[in-house]
């Protein structure tokens, strides 16, 4: 047998082991027993939708469920009526696929079907598809030669892959991404929705609606898991990773990404500066930062650090937030900004779980809350000014309206219920901010207190702060919805 020939049915063995339900029309039990997340409904109606020809690229960081997304999503195929032989599961990243091309692949995929010469529809799924070269203009080719089939394809390499996305599968890729679990999904996950209730509010414009809860001590300890566990499905679900998640979280999720996807895909060469960089900004996140002082600190050349917080930020394992004055205008020279990582429980994986009294615990917070943001095309900013005879202020999270780059709401991130009990001498900066900028109505957040105040310069609205965050996180849903129609 010729060494291509051997090739192939090596590739053709392994096609068959990663496509069980060819032969027993199910997906493996390991991924129909897991929960499923709750992006499912919307990424699943773009894949099952053969009318539009576009290829699906799902996006976003390592361990948030992509491979599961795209097993589940398998299974509602089946479970709707598609033959389980006309769905093709590729796995990019197997060794024996090394340097084969996606059409290669599903020809032979085809041929282990005994449908080489088919022109029936098909569903196929290429995981981990960052890891072939050129593998977008592999794509575009495919989607613009075989109209009957519909092509799905993951990476975990976010940011390049939407930039490649963008640059050569322009009217061809349709972008899904796929971010660490939300608050909001996490609550529902681990069954405890009766928990909540839905609420209004008093608005500058009307009414707005929110959340509530039935039981704040119940929800505070599922917010602070959230916080220490809660990113990541399998870590949710499983007490033995919990026991020890900076194994499964250094190992599967930091190591990968910042010792192999990075180097290869940027040429890094010291990736051991690059660790231990995003190490200090896991342990100050929510902290402002400078990138004079980082430089300082870390040892790092301030141009070189640019360029790794760009590619943290590509790996979407951190996020950096500008800094606006007082009016909410972004300072011309880029001094401060802040650094959160995207998923909150990445620290505890560095580190250790916190409690409700930990010195981090106010970072921590915010940076959970700003975790249920960051998925989301939004204007948002931190309003830090002290220049001139300004006095001295800071407000947590202020929307911008771009077209009158004038603030439009403002919150106010506390992990402690004085501000409600002394609003007037607790929220000095706030009230600054919303004189400055003629806001009416702002959101103050709190351990447990729920109430409005209202003060000679605007109405604040009270809400525990587990509370906030499952709101951003079912709007974040939502509007991820919206944004394909659906």
């Amino acid at each position: 047998m010729r060494y291509n020939e051997l090739i192939e049915k090596q590739v053709i063995g392994r096609l068959r082991v990663d496509n069980p339900w060819w032969t027993e029309n199910v997906i493996s039990s390991y991924y129909a027993e897991m929960h499923p997340r709750l992006y499912l409904d919307i990424f699943y109606p773009l894949v099952a939708d053969m009318d539009i020809r576009r290829a699906i690229i799902l996006m976003g960081p390592r361990r948030v469920g992509k491979t599961v997304m795209l097993y589940h999503t398998i299974q509602r195929l089946i479970a709707d009526g598609i033959s389980p032989q006309n769905i093709i599961y590729i796995s990019v990243e197997t060794p024996i696929y090394n340097k084969i091309y996606l059409e290669q692949l599903f020809n032979l995929a085809k041929q282990a079907l005994g449908k080489a010469d088919s022109k029936e529809s098909f569903y196929v799924f290429f995981d981990e598809v960052q890891y072939l070269k050129d593998w977008e203009v592999n794509l575009k080719s495919l989607v613009d030669t075989y109209h009957h089939v519909k092509f799905v394809a993951s990476g975990s390499a976010a940011a390049e892959l939407k930039k490649r996305s963008n640059e050569s599968g322009a009217g061809r890729f349709t972008d899904f991404n796929l971010p660490p679990l939300t608050f909001y999904e996490y609550v529902h996950l681990k069954g405890y929705a009766q928990l909540m209730r839905p609420t209004e509010m008093e608005w500058s414009n009307g009414l707005i609606t929110g959340d509530t809860t039935i039981d704040i001590v119940k929800l505070n300890k599922l917010f602070i898991d959230y916080i220490n566990y809660g990113g990541y499905p399998e870590v949710v679900f499983s007490q033995r990773i919990q026991q020890n998640p900076g194994q499964f979280i250094r190992h599967d999720i930091i190591d990968k990404v910042l010792l192999r996807d990075l180097p290869s895909l940027y040429g890094i060469t010291d990736v051991q500066e690059l660790n231990s960089l995003f190490t200090m900004i896991a342990y100050h996140s929510g902290s402002q930062f400078s990138y004079e002082g980082l430089s300082k600190d870390s040892g790092v050349k301030k141009e070189t650090l640019r360029k790794y917080i760009q590619y943290l930020e590509a790996a979407f394992l951190v996020k950096k937030i500008r800094r606006a004055d007082d009016t909410a205008k972004e300072y011309r020279r880029e001094m401060l900004f802040k650094l959160y990582l995207t998923n909150p429980s990445l620290r505890c994986a560095l580190f250790q779980p916190i409690d409700e009294n930990d010195e981090v615990i106010g970072n921590m917070v915010e940076t959970a809350v700003y975790a249920q943001w960051i998925p989301r095309n939004v204007n948002i900013a931190y309003a830090n000014w002290n220049e001139g005879n300004k006095k001295k202020g800071e407000v947590d999270i202020v929307g911008i309206n771009e077209a009158k780059q004038k603030p439009e709401w403002a919150v106010e991130v506390k992990w402690t219920n004085k501000p409600f009990a002394n609003p007037s001498s607790e929220l000095k900066s706030l009230e600054t901010f919303m004189k400055t900028n003629g806001l009416t109505h702002a959101i103050v957040t709190s351990i447990s207190e729920t109430g409005k105040k209202d003060m000679p310069y605007g109405c604040l609205q009270f809400m525990p702060v587990a509370c906030y965050t499952y709101t951003v996180g079912e709007n974040t849903l939502k509007a991820t919805k919206q944004s394909y129609g659906l």
